[in-house]
């Protein structure tokens, strides 16, 4: 049977367990003889990203730089990290809280940073800081920064872990809001909006399009197959927008609709998406949505073709 020693068990009687705990994790987080924190470092400036590094590096920091979200996003489904600190706008839709959601989904236990040099209203950054551990607002100092990473990750609990659905799965469970979303951006659109239509002849047969699509996800039917993919139901739509008074513009347009509104379901739930399948995936999308659209319209001008001269 062990003795504690005499000084230590007076220690624990003056100083309380848990702030024991706290002194020795904080001397985990800093001690010489640790594993360095693990950094990843996203911005698009190459000049700002390489002054951080250096900043960061000299207090003993590991930092993996990139300069774009999509390096960043296949980083974190590739590596480890302790701290994610992101540049709030990036080239592209995508921006640093992509990357903060995408993180908190991947490594529930990283510390997210986000940099801003756009302060905004108290109540938009309220919402910012809902999604990010720590706001910094640009410019700043790359020392304050180091400070500030080892003082939170002191005391950093990490977030709760969001539990991963695919992509099929996001679109199987959201065809009902992506057909309202295409519906609205259809009759917002000056031309679309010209053929007098009801909801349901609208839609026509886009819910049995999207099946289509969430099978094709579900059976991982990659770009390498190289045969021509056949839809009974693209088929079928090309006709019923033939009879509708649809020119073939008009096809094409709807088509390119329904892929926004796809991508904006999938945007609202990148919060819970598998990111080691969404760029094939977003691929597969594309690709299958252009399918079907060849298949519409190659029917439709069949169907057109076999009607007699006015």
């Amino acid at each position: 049977m062990t003795r504690e020693i005499p000084c230590a068990k007076l220690l624990r009687q003056v100083i309380p367990e848990s702030l024991i705990l706290l002194t020795l994790r904080s001397a985990q987080v800093v001690g010489d003889h640790m594993e360095p924190i693990r950094v990843l470092l996203v911005d698009d400036d190459q000049a700002v990203l390489e002054m951080m590094q250096r900043g960061l590096e000299s207090q003993r920091f590991k930092v993996t730089p990139v300069t774009g979200v999509a390096e960043a996003l296949a980083r974190i489904n590739t590596d480890t990290f302790d701290v994610l600190v992101t540049d709030q706008r990036m080239p592209g839709p995508a921006d640093g809280f992509t990357l903060v959601s995408a993180m908190r989904s991947a490594q529930p236990d990283v510390l997210t940073v986000v940099a801003s040099g756009n302060p905004d209203t108290q109540a938009a950054m309220a919402a910012i800081v809902l999604q990010a551990d720590e706001i910094l607002m640009k410019p700043h100092d790359v020392r304050v920064l180091g400070e500030l990473i080892r003082k939170r990750m002191a005391t950093h609990k990490g977030s709760a872990r969001t539990a991963r659905e695919s992509v099929a799965a996001i679109l199987n469970r959201e065809a009902t809001a992506i057909i309202a979303d295409w519906l609205e951006r259809l009759k917002e659109d000056e031309v679309l909006s010209t053929v007098l239509l009801d909801d349901s002849d609208r839609i026509g047969h886009l819910p049995r399009l999207l099946q289509d699509l969430v099978s094709r996800l579900n059976g991982s039917q990659l770009l390498k197959n190289k045969g021509p993919r056949i839809s009974a139901y693209a088929a079928e739509h090309g006709i019923l927008r033939f009879s509708q008074g649809y020119s073939i513009e008009m096809i094409v347009d709807e088509s390119r609709l329904l892929q926004v509104s796809i991508f904006h379901g999938l945007h609202n739930n990148l919060h819970s998406v598998d990111l080691s399948t969404l760029l094939v995936d977003v691929m597969t999308i594309a690709d299958e949505v252009d399918s079907q659209l060849r298949e519409s319209i190659g029917s439709y001008l069949q169907h057109a073709g076999r009607q007699p001269a006015a």
